[in-house]
């Protein structure tokens, strides 16, 4: 390709396309886990005056040996009460939606993953 055509490339037209034209989201953010609580939970306030409570889940990997630990973050009321009243070692099934967290950081934007629980029942 010359660079006389190599500047003459044209670009095909693009078409938004909104949710209300035939377009169909299959995404779904919808988690349900089962573990135990690694230890007890611990309740913050943040900047912005929200409350939430976190803690802790080991959940066992089902297609190979190991557990993994995973971020839980109870935000409503209800399931912050619930969260408070947990011990490390027992057994919960929680469900909710993962969700991406960032702040500022002394280094810069900072992110992590977090399980917002919707409802934490005991088992």
């Amino acid at each position: 390709m010359s660079t006389a055509t190599k500047n003459v490339v044209k670009k095909k037209p693009t078409k938004s396309v909104s949710s209300t034209e035939n377009e169909i989201d299959y995404s779904l953010n919808d988690l349900l886990l089962r573990g135990r609580v690694s230890a007890q939970a611990t309740s913050k306030e943040l900047p912005s005056g929200d409350k939430v409570v976190e803690f802790r889940l080991i959940v066992t990997r089902a297609e190979r040996e190991g557990v993994d630990t995973l971020d839980i973050a109870a935000w409503s009321a209800k399931s912050r009460k619930i969260a408070l009243t947990l011990e490390g070692d027992e057994w919960v099934e929680i469900s909710g939606s993962i969700h991406r967290r960032f702040w500022q950081s002394p280094t810069g934007v900072a992110s992590r993953w977090q399980v917002a629980a919707d409802e934490i029942v005991r088992i």
